[in-house]
């Protein structure tokens, strides 16, 4: 009877998927984290640059305005 029992448990516990796609989300949101993180640093530089080129040309303008 007690191994009847057990059997039954371990069973259950392995039918049930509640919680599954929880894990399934975290591990879907981890790598879109990652592939940002990839994208954004293969990129600082030319965004680096854009800004610094968008900073000189309104600091060129504004001296010009002046």
């Amino acid at each position: 009877m007690k191994f009847r029992r057990t059997f039954r448990c371990i069973s259950t516990f392995w039918q049930d998927e509640q919680g599954q796609d929880m894990v399934e989300y975290s591990l879907l949101l981890a790598f879109i984290a990652l592939a940002a993180v990839a994208l954004l640093s293969g990129i600082k530089v030319q965004i680096k640059g854009l800004f610094s080129t968008i900073s000189s040309t309104l600091s060129s303008t504004n001296a010009a305005a002046s």
